[in-house]
């Protein structure tokens, strides 16, 4: 929709008003207005008008992918805490091994 057309529509007396279809935009936002747009069409989904709940209701498959998208980048990105506590666990799997085997040979012995 042109700035125009939005210009115009407000112009006219007792006109709709202009509801926008945002999903385009979703991936540009930022992490907080994309939570707040989340909460927005989940309140307008259960409250609001007809055409706003047809909106909402089609905006917010949109906005939870690109949430669940976002964090999984996130995760992603973060070192991994388990790696650094393998390596002790495998370390201390060696030398009971180690061990293991040093008391064998002592038995044999």
């Amino acid at each position: 929709m042109s700035k125009d057309t939005v210009k115009n529509a407000h112009k006219e007396p007792a006109a709709a008003p202009v509801i926008f279809d945002l999903r385009d935009r979703v991936p540009q936002m930022t992490d907080v207005a994309l939570a707040t747009l989340k909460d927005n069409a989940a309140r307008l989904k259960d409250q609001g008008t007809t055409v706003q709940r047809t909106s909402a209701t089609d905006l917010l498959p949109v906005v939870e992918a690109e949430i669940a998208r976002r964090r999984a980048e996130k995760l992603a990105a973060a070192p991994s805490k388990t790696k650094k506590k393998a390596a002790p666990k495998a370390k201390a799997k060696a030398e009971a091994e180690a061990d293991a085997d040093a008391d064998a040979e002592a038995e044999a012995e």
